[in-house]
């Protein structure tokens, strides 16, 4: 159409119920009208519903059949006349995504105020989530996203809030891979501490873990100290040990969920294969790395097998990965909590700190703060279908599950289709294949609503 095309704009406000749009568009067919846009928003059972089409050759005969349905269903109409349509979309578009618990209206000014600073506009809002957290989502245009990010960032870390600001781009809607630190980040704790309670030296690593985490010490000789403390100790602890791990508040769905949608998932890890490479077995983790840990007639040697992962390593891994899902580097996430994850969050497409230390904030992408790790759905543009919390809240203890012989790297070829192969001898295996998940396409920007049953 032509921004001189006469136009018509029926807006319609009241109590939802069945039928409201198909009134509506029945009473607009009989003028023959070209429908071409069209908005529906729901808030607290009130429906409001824009409709813009093309001005027919008797708009007050259509203006008598709008009102007569508004009547009919008890609701309030207003027809405007005009020319054209919306606007294009200025260049730098954004989807800027808000994350609060509560989300105070307070916080949505300040945001709002700073992206009106940039010069920017607001084209859209859509709730994506309201429990536990509340996320809103606002797709924004006029602005440069890295400025815009800036910005935003000094706001939210005032505010109390969790702000993510992401260029528009087709990537969002792409396969993508999320690569994701172990402790502290997908898991609760640290998994060399809960062995050094074994040992009877748990607060000794526990100070040392700390300094480096805030990157005070170098990771590679802080892991070897430690790690000689747990000489001598049985391998069945780290048994116990796994049977012990409490994985973080919404992994599981977040895992499950995206799955489902073809993204891939690794962990990297500076703890050990003994431990990851279960942890991903039962989570259904694509790929695994982590360092290894020494045994000898039964016993923990106090020393590591091989290279250890560190700093540069997880980069290194991510990179990898990319490569054997067949990602580009630009569509992976990395989340991650400490010093050691810099290089990684780096090297990500979007760098995402998950509760972390301030040095690991300032360096990231964005950071969420919420302990719920399935928040970062909300980041993708996904959100949750009836908002019914998803279920559990509290951290998730582990079943016993067949150990997988420590390797470097497990991979289970991704499937296209909802279909799962039985996977090869040495891949691992998905456990969560029937889970508990329902998905949804939902309008605007390729979204994916979801619902989840626990």
């Amino acid at each position: 159409m032509t921004a001189t095309q006469d136009t018509l704009l029926i807006t319609l406000t009241g109590k939802d119920r069945p039928g409201v749009t198909s009134a509506v568009f029945t009473a607009l067919a009989q003028s023959g009208v070209s429908v071409i846009d069209v908005e529906q928003i729901l808030l607290r059972r009130r429906l409001l519903l824009g409709v813009l089409v093309n001005a027919p050759r008797d708009p007050k005969k259509l203006r008598r059949a709008v009102e007569q349905v508004a009547a009919e269903l008890e609701m309030s109409v207003e027809v405007e006349t005009g020319t054209g349509d919306n606007r294009t979309r200025r260049a730098g578009r954004s989807h800027v995504t808000i994350i609060g618990a509560p989300l105070r209206a307070s916080a949505m000014a300040a945001i709002a105020g700073r992206i009106a600073d940039c010069g920017a506009n607001i084209d859209r809002i859509e709730r994506m989530a309201r429990y536990p957290v509340t996320a809103i989502e606002l797709d924004v245009s006029g602005a440069d996203p890295l400025r815009l990010r800036t910005m935003l960032a000094r706001e939210a870390a005032a505010r109390n809030v969790d702000v993510a600001v992401q260029p528009a781009s087709l990537l969002r809607h792409a396969v993508r891979l999320i690569v994701m630190d172990v402790d502290s980040t997908l898991i609760q704790g640290e998994v060399i501490e809960m062995l050094a309670a074994h040992a009877g030296f748990e607060a000794e690593v526990a100070a040392v873990t700390e300094a480096a985490m805030r990157g005070d010490i170098d990771f590679e000789e802080s892991l070897r100290q430690r790690v000689r403390l747990l000489a001598g100790l049985d391998e069945s602890v780290l048994g116990e040990v796994y049977d012990a791990i409490v994985v973080n508040p919404g992994a599981r769905t977040m895992v499950r969920t995206l799955g489902r949608l073809g993204y891939r998932f690794a962990i990297v890890s500076g703890g050990f294969t003994q431990i990851t490479n279960r942890l991903a077995a039962d989570l259904g983790i694509h790929f695994s790395r982590a360092n290894t840990l020494e045994i000898v007639d039964g016993r923990l040697t106090g020393e590591l097998v091989g290279e250890v992962v560190d700093r540069a390593g997880k980069a290194r891994a991510l990179r990898e990965f990319a490569a054997r899902a067949g990602v580009p580097e630009a569509a992976t996430i990395a989340i991650g909590d400490g010093a050691n994850d810099l290089d990684m969050l780096e090297a990500a497409g979007l760098g995402i700190a998950y509760n972390a230390r301030p040095v690991v904030r300032e360096a990231a992408d964005t950071a969420v703060n919420v302990p719920y790790l399935d928040a970062i759905m909300y980041l993708l543009g996904i959100s949750r279908e009836g908002d019914r919390g998803g279920g559990r809240r509290g951290g998730d203890r582990h079943a016993r599950s067949p150990g997988l012989a420590p390797a470097d790297v497990h991979q289970r070829q991704p499937a296209a289709a909802p279909a799962h192969p039985r996977p090869a001898d040495g891949q691992v295996e998905d456990r969560h294949r029937a889970g508990g998940i329902a998905l949804q396409q939902a309008g605007g920007g390729g979204r994916v609503a979801v619902t989840v049953v626990e």
